[in-house]
């Protein structure tokens, strides 16, 4: 069997930041992944979360595009951790 590939766990501001990397409009990053622009809405909005294929195809694209997942969730976290203090 291959390796298991890490998926990361999208929520809004990820999505977004993805998005915007790529320099795509919400219309254009539906297109590409098969979806709804209303559902990339949906999720930049943090109303709905992508689950199971969806989530693994944002990580490909993230991997292949050379997003770096990891600096967005680790901003987000430090935002989080500000504004509670």
């Amino acid at each position: 069997m291959g390796k298991r590939r890490e998926v990361y766990h999208w929520d809004a501001e990820s999505i977004r930041a993805l998005r915007q990397y790529m320099g795509l409009t919400q219309q254009q990053l539906s297109d590409e992944l098969g979806t709804r622009q209303q559902t990339i809405s949906e999720w930049e909005t943090g109303m709905y979360r992508p689950r199971g294929g969806m989530n693994r195809l944002l990580t490909l694209v993230a991997e292949q595009t050379g997003f770096d997942y990891q600096t967005v969730t680790q901003d987000s976290d430090d935002a989080d951790s500000n504004e509670s203090e």
